[in-house]
């Protein structure tokens, strides 16, 4: 009887060697590197390079606000009276203010109108006689520079100032604007054609094609 327990005991003791055992390895198994690691880690740079996080080449142009987009369409346009022509954005409001003709969009805006002038405007008639009065007139006037420019239809007198906006009629904000004011002269006739946008829009390229544009008829 004393063998039989001794041999039960051994049997019971040698069992549960086994169950330890078996339960030791099983953790050990599955804390231990294995080579399931280092493909986890390479999956990290595969998903950064993933083709849908590039930017896509036929993607919408993203434009800042005020900007002109460089797909946009231009248009002539001939006053009433027929004395000049020049190029307009497509799709932008026409309205008036007094015996001006006005295109805007947003805070951008093309202005023209018609002056009797007996003699050409100059660089020296311009700095004495208009940017005084555009710096009476005009709210945050701030003056530039005035510059003859050529234009493909005649050369002009460039006026640069910065100014504030008209409050916008929704949303009563007011935004500083760069403004370049051409002056075109012809047989006692002045043609004005002023070209503002938000200040810091991308605009020189739709500036320059209507600028150059303008055509005496």
């Amino acid at each position: 009887m004393t063998i039989t327990r001794a041999g039960r005991a051994a049997a019971l003791g040698a069992a549960v060697l086994v169950t330890l055992a078996a339960c030791g390895t099983q953790p050990a198994s599955s804390a231990a590197p294995g080579p399931a690691s280092p493909s986890a880690g390479a999956a990290a740079p595969s998903a950064t390079a993933s083709p849908g996080s590039a930017p896509h080449p036929n993607a919408p142009e993203v434009v800042a606000a005020g900007d002109i987009p460089d797909n946009q369409v231009f248009v002539p346009y001939v006053p009433p009276g027929g004395l000049f022509q020049v190029s307009v954005p497509e799709g932008w409001s026409r309205g008036a203010d007094g015996a001006a003709t006005v295109f805007t969009d947003k805070f951008n805006s093309i202005r023209m109108e018609t002056l009797p002038r007996p003699t050409a405007v100059d660089v020296a008639s311009a700095t004495a006689e208009e940017v005084p009065a555009l710096a009476s007139s005009v709210p945050g006037f701030r003056a530039g520079q005035v510059t003859d420019v050529p234009r493909k239809g005649g050369d002009a007198v460039l006026v640069t100032y910065t100014a504030d906006s008209p409050p916008d009629p929704v949303t009563g904000k007011s935004v500083t604007t760069a403004v370049e004011r051409y002056e075109f002269w012809r047989n006692g006739q002045e043609v004005v054609v002023t070209l503002s946008g938000a200040q810091g829009a991308d605009n020189v390229d739709p500036w320059r094609i209507v600028s150059d544009s303008f055509r005496w008829q």
